[in-house]
């Protein structure tokens, strides 16, 4: 085998450069219980939520999910969770 290559695995994540994205995912649970301005908040910061719903989704995302769209995120039901992404990060739903 060739010495010309090398790749350590335990400092790639540090040399990985993604501007704008720091690679956060929060897990909630979207049950009313949570301000719609604390989700925003964190989509706001780029993070990407995945919340379980639990009640009616219209009204439980009504606080956030217009502010989210015209800033140009998406949100999206898979199953009984939604997912937000903020502007940005590319929700890719072709192997669905």
């Amino acid at each position: 085998m060739s010495d010309g290559f090398s790749l350590d695995l335990r400092t790639a994540e540090e040399e990985i450069d993604v501007e704008g994205y720091d690679g956060q995912v929060v897990l909630g649970v979207l049950d009313g219980s949570t301000p719609g301005e604390e989700w925003l908040e964190e989509v706001n910061a780029g993070k990407v939520l995945f919340l379980d719903i639990v009640g009616d989704l219209n009204e439980l995302a009504a606080e956030f999910a217009p502010e989210v769209k015209e800033s140009g995120g998406k949100l999206m039901r898979f199953r009984g969770f939604l997912v937000v992404v903020p502007p940005g990060v590319d929700l890719d739903t072709s192997r669905l």
